[in-house]
């Protein structure tokens, strides 16, 4: 580990080195690229600075405690003891930094809800999720554009689909996907039971043109009236779009747009990113194996998360986390949540790792 930080470290000395070079300043585009790569690696040479200090430190303290006596003996073993500790807390941040970066952690996102197990309730608790992610990204200033719905006539949703844009978006919801269990007494309910329904979440990062070209002879493009809720009109015009991928047979469907051309650039945007998480999946059976348990059917049984309303309790289910306040999480409370997640999973590609 520490041979590769030193040629980090060095690294970083060309790069700031470079940055300051007459020349350098005059190619913007090579001063850019430079300063995005001294930007990716300046936290994790910050860090290892620190922990040469803490090592320095710690080296000092263990002079001190040899020559000492008494108090001052005292002092310096107290001193020892808060210096190893910072020791080992760098060495774990240290080693999280050195994970691989998942190239896909500053990409957009298509966030796609869909009831599974509960009907009405389910279409409703899909409407309630969507609300919760759309909160939280208002509070982290990105931008949200409905791709497609499938609204109900009770204010729910059988399906609906998104592109969220902004900074870092894929980093902090890609460990939403999966069933989402919600428990509570549905507004239909008039003995009061509790119901349980379930919505499947899936993430996938948005698709450039240039990682996926789809050959246009592959696609089947119909167009059709655009309807809503109870089957009526939306407008009088064949506006909406349904591209049909041959090869793999793969549908979406675009209404919501009254521009037929704009419904189908949606819907190739949506079709392009769903045929890259595809060819991602075939491409490693454990992403593949990862995201059949992640999503798998919307049965009960196959949950990442609770969410149960009466006692105003989430639990999600791979952490072993409960937080009882349900309904600040569903206005967008997220960070916790989110950074518990992160951390889980850094942990458990450090034990991957060996």
């Amino acid at each position: 580990m520490f041979p590769k930080l030193e040629e980090v470290e060095n690294r970083f000395e060309e790069l700031e080195r470079l940055l300051a070079d007459p020349r350098i300043l005059g190619n913007p585009r090579e001063m850019q690229k430079l300063a995005r790569e001294r930007a990716e690696i300046s936290r994790l040479v910050e860090t290892y600075r620190a922990y040469k200090r803490v090592m320095e430190e710690i080296k000092e303290s263990h002079d001190l405690l040899l020559e000492s006596e008494g108090e001052m003996r005292e002092l310096a073993k107290s001193e020892l003891q808060s210096l190893k500790e910072r020791q080992a807390s760098l060495e774990q941040e240290i080693k999280i930094l050195l994970l691989p970066k998942d190239p896909r952690d500053e990409k957009n996102i298509f966030l796609e809800i869909r009831a599974g197990t509960g009907g009405g309730e389910a279409a409703l608790f899909a409407a309630n999720l969507f609300r919760m992610y759309a909160k939280y990204a208002e509070m982290n200033r990105w931008r949200v554009e409905v791709m497609s719905q499938n609204p109900t006539g009770l204010g729910g949703f059988r399906e609906i689909i998104a592109l969220i844009e902004g900074k870092g978006v894929y980093s902090r919801l890609k460990y939403e996907s999966g069933v989402h269990r919600v428990q509570r007494i549905p507004v239909t309910e008039s003995s009061g039971r509790i119901h349980t329904s379930t919505v499947t979440v899936a993430i996938l990062p948005e698709a450039d043109e240039v990682e996926l070209e789809i050959n246009p002879n592959d696609l089947r493009v119909d167009v059709f009236r655009s309807s809503g809720p109870g089957g009526q009109s939306v407008n009088t015009t064949d506006s909406a779009v349904r591209i049909t991928h041959i090869p793999t047979g793969m549908v979406v469907t675009c209404q919501d747009e009254k521009s037929q051309h704009k419904n189908k650039a949606k819907a190739l945007k949506v079709l392009r990113a769903r045929l890259l998480d595809r060819f991602m999946e075939e491409q490693s059976s454990e992403i593949s194996e990862e995201r059949k348990s992640q999503v798998g059917s919307g049965d009960r049984s196959e949950r990442v998360r609770t969410y149960n309303f009466p006692q105003n309790r989430i639990t999600d289910h791979r952490l072993s986390l409960t937080l009882y306040r349900l309904d600040s999480i569903l206005e967008g409370d997220l960070d916790e949540l989110f950074e518990t997640l992160n951390t889980y999973f850094q942990a458990e590609a450090l034990k991957f790792r060996g």
